[in-house]
């Protein structure tokens, strides 16, 4: 079976090397295009599975949408079977999802039809989501619509981040895929439609939905920090500049909303019905450090407002 795999953040590195494991045929990666970065823009640095692919010297194809004449016909001499797709980052169009006589698969962070979409992970920890998963799923033109092949399932740990709660994910879905390539090749696939009517949305993370309102209560609070932890990082404004917060918990405590009630080694913010204390933050301009390291350089004091 010749799959064609596409996939570019490190989320979909472990699926990758999972299936040069296990030595599957690879016709070809499909990924983004290098990405300028620099002062001048001059220096292009790969998506992560592009390194992998070319370690393995697989083929790699970067078009800027996976659309067109000429990207179809590359495909079509490859010969291919099936598509697998992880974390790609483009809707596919009909031409290209009827492309493989197998078909394409998706690996899904979530356990659908719950969180169809782009931040799935980001939003089962806002949503103070006790479980999480992967699914692999058979694609269709609808948003993560299609019949589910498999799932794996897994805890959201207490005080899990959405970086930590990735790099988990990352590994348990490359194993159910594994798993589900194993058993589409010797026909024990059974898929299974989705409940739309049970569907909810994880659509992409903006800035906007990362700023904090103080008004809100301290377990909401410490669900936004964890759930944009690393990026975009969850933010409010200090002295008329913004302020990424990291590391949260819950205290019991009194204020006005966004008072600063104390500011040693942990950073403590009055919320609505109690406080949330931060362990790190990152001033603008500034890289990320530990609250105590800002409070001994004068970053903050007792009894300030953040907004």
């Amino acid at each position: 079976m010749r799959i064609v795999f596409f996939g570019t953040p490190d989320f979909a590195v472990p699926s990758l090397e999972g299936l040069l494991r296990e030595r599957y045929d690879i016709a070809a990666v499909v990924t983004r295009p290098d990405t300028p970065q620099g002062r001048s823009r001059s220096t292009l640095v790969p998506p992560p599975v592009k390194e992998v692919a070319e370690r393995a010297e697989l083929t790699v194809l970067q078009p800027e949408r996976p659309v067109g004449d000429v990207f179809l016909a590359s495909l079509r001499r490859l010969d291919p079977d099936l598509g697998v797709v992880v974390a790609y980052g483009h809707i596919l169009r009909h031409e290209l999802l009827t492309l493989f006589p197998r078909g394409m698969i998706n690996v899904h962070a979530s356990l659908l039809p719950r969180f169809r979409g782009a931040a799935p992970i980001q939003h089962a920890i806002l949503a103070g989501e006790s479980f999480t998963g992967v699914s692999i799923m058979r694609m269709e033109e609808g948003l993560d619509s299609g019949p589910v092949l498999a799932y794996a399932r897994t805890p959201i740990l207490p005080e899990e981040t959405a970086g930590q709660l990735s790099a988990r994910l990352a590994d348990l879905g490359a194993q159910a895929l594994h798993t589900a390539l194993r058993d589409l090749e010797a026909g024990a696939l059974h898929p299974k439609p989705q409940d739309s009517s049970l569907a909810t949305y994880a659509p992409k993370v903006d800035r906007a939905a990362a700023r904090l309102d103080w008004n809100s209560p301290p377990t909401a609070l410490a669900r936004q920090v964890r759930a944009f932890d690393p990026a975009p990082g969850a933010w409010t404004t200090h002295r008329d500049a913004p302020l990424k917060l990291f590391r949260p918990s819950i205290v019991e405590a009194e204020g006005e909303p966004g008072t600063v009630l104390s500011a040693g080694n942990d950073l403590v913010v009055a919320a609505l019905g109690g406080a949330l204390s931060v362990r790190e933050v990152q001033p603008a301009g500034k890289s990320r450090l530990p609250v105590a390291d800002w409070v001994r350089g004068r970053g903050i004091v007792e009894g300030e407002r953040l907004r």
